[in-house]
């Protein structure tokens, strides 16, 4: 099960030997306000009703459109991005490379927004069209963003692009950053915007096994890091408190590092704390609670177990993932949403997240360190989740439907 995080294991420069290191554990609480109104004559006094902790197990995913009804969209499904000013619309994104617009309410059937097939290269490995974003200021710029694989050579894209709610304009590319790559697998990658509408972007350590490369610790290279830029500017700039800004031979762009393959890192929308799940190597799948210049261990760490111990793991901090599970639960973490929505009270301030390969869903309580719950396994592959507006949470089947995290009964 989701494990209880123990301090890892921290390499110092002392011979061989092993140093512990303590891991910073982030915790908060709330208080309720006195309310003024008086209280009628002979009335008990109100009491405040504790909000029951999530039940593990008793949750569903409620169907929201079938896969029948997607169509061409059902297949090969990578991300779904809602729409902004448009309720109940979102843009579906396929690994091929089509995005269809989609009515959640089933209103109109799925609509082809845009085509990026002629660039993208799918060879049904990782590669392909792997995450969309609408600029912060969509309704005044009219932009938006792709992360995908253009095949040859082997590297991965970051480009912008002119739309509007309908319709994507194809000719309008303009390439912000290109990353060497060395194999199909390992890409990352989801893009997302921080409070201060910088662009991040969670990048793997572009394949191989083990990180034979060695670059997820090496700040001179970008693969297997989350990087952060400033796309107001072309092809963009570097945010002046990026944490490896005028460090010697480090990438400015760098936010975090130490990754394995982060396919999935979103933000929550009430604090703005950037929260991933990085996909795991022979037994271990991690959730990362993402802060700047944090060094999240991979590949002298996978899990909480020493992977390599040579030079470059040596005299270094490491951070440790907040959750991991074992290959005996899953293969693969798909990161989710700390859920902000109202319908399930309980879950509130809950970071959701699941497996591709068990179909497997757990929610962990970022307000202290304490055991994740699963929620709920279904049959399905599942490969993204979306927040909706108004905080309720979509999962996305790759191969089917999408889905509503909802409760199987009341609590």
């Amino acid at each position: 099960m989701g494990g209880r995080i123990k301090a890892r294991a921290a390499l110092a420069a002392v011979g061989a030997a092993v140093l512990l290191a303590a891991a910073l554990t982030a915790a908060c609480s709330s208080s309720d306000s006195p309310t003024d109104s008086p209280l009628p004559t002979n009335s008990p006094l109100p009491t405040n009703s504790p909000v029951p902790p999530p039940l593990a197990g008793g949750y569903r995913l409620a169907e929201l459109v079938s896969g029948e009804a997607l169509g061409e969209a059902r297949e090969f499904k990578t991300e779904v991005t809602p729409i902004p000013g448009v309720p109940d619309e979102a843009l579906v994104t396929l690994q091929t490379g089509p995005i269809y617009r989609v009515s959640l309410g089933g209103s109109f059937a799925p609509q082809l927004w845009g085509d990026l097939s002629s660039l993208v290269e799918f060879d049904g490995n990782e590669q392909g069209l792997l995450s969309l974003a609408f600029s912060p200021d969509f309704a005044e710029d009219g932009t938006v963003f792709a992360y995908y694989t253009p095949g040859s050579p082997e590297d991965t894209v970051l480009s912008r692009f002119q739309a509007t709610t309908t319709d994507l304009d194809e000719s309008s590319r303009e390439t912000i950053i290109t990353i060497e790559e060395h194999d199909r697998n390992h890409q990352g990658g989801h893009i997302i915007f921080d409070r201060q509408g910088y662009l991040m972007l969670s990048l793997g350590d572009g394949g191989f096994g083990g990180d034979a490369l060695e670059v997820a610790q090496e700040l001179d290279r970008l693969l297997g890091k989350v990087i952060r830029i400033d796309v107001s500017e072309e092809p963009y700039a570097i945010p002046p408190d990026n944490p490896f800004v005028g460090v010697e031979d480090a990438r400015e762009e760098i936010f975090a590092f130490g990754f394995r393959n982060p396919w999935r890192m979103t933000i929550d929308s009430e604090t703005g704390e950037v929260w991933l799940g990085d996909v795991g190597e022979g037994m271990w799948e991690e959730v990362d609670h993402v802060v700047a210049g944090g060094n999240y261990g991979w590949d002298c760490f996978a899990g909480l177990e020493v992977w390599e111990d040579d030079e470059q793991c040596v005299g270094k901090d490491f951070i440790e993932p907040r959750a991991i599970y074992s290959h005996e639960e899953g293969l693969a973490i798909v990161g989710g949403f700390v859920y902000r929505g109202s319908e399930m009270p309980e879950l509130y301030g809950w970071y959701v997240y699941a497996d591709y390969v068990s179909g497997r869903v757990w929610a962990l309580n970022t307000a202290d360190d304490s055991e994740p719950i699963q929620l709920l396994q279904d049959d399905f592959p599942i490969s993204s989740f979306a927040e909706l507006p108004g905080g309720e949470l979509l999962i996305v089947s790759y191969v089917d439907g999408l889905y509503q995290l909802a409760r199987d009964a009341a609590p």
